[in-house]
């Protein structure tokens, strides 16, 4: 089993394995303090997993479900025109990216090969980081172009 940051991920190639559960992740590294970042740009490399679907996209985040494939169709042809998507929806545990929305616009991203993408984030902390206090989080990030 490898690790990203401290969340486990299943061997295997990253088309055939299903992401890491964002609340598994979060209750092993007992994160439950939430601090919003904002919009910035984030890797698209470190998005690990999903909020809530991380059985609906495997772990290239392309749909497993043939459901998901209109919706994938409409995103992809919004990005093959250029037009202004919304940042997706980021939780963050360690260096992990969690998708809480936008699962479909970071398939598509991926599948095209796109090394970053916009992202309003939400980072999850300890309480306690080796049995002190944890750290108080820098402020936010100004918002990338």
């Amino acid at each position: 089993m490898a690790t990203s940051a401290g969340v486990a991920t299943a061997g295997g190639p990253a088309s055939r394995r299903i992401p890491p559960s964002f609340d598994e992740a979060r209750r092993s590294l007992r994160a439950f303090n939430r601090v919003r970042r904002g919009v910035r740009v984030v890797d698209v490399e470190k998005i690990v997993g999903s909020v809530g679907r991380s059985r609906d996209f495997d772990g290239a985040f392309m749909p497993l479900r043939a459901s998901a494939g209109e919706r994938w169709k409409h995103v992809d042809l919004a990005f093959h025109q250029g037009k202004d998507l919304p940042p997706v929806n980021l939780y963050r545990l360690d260096d992990a990216y969690f998708v809480e929305d936008g699962n479909h616009r970071v398939s598509v991203a991926r599948y095209h090969g796109a090394e970053w993408i916009e992202a309003d984030v939400t980072e999850f902390r300890p309480a306690r980081a080796k049995g002190r206090l944890a750290e108080p989080a820098p402020g936010p990030a100004s918002r990338a172009a």
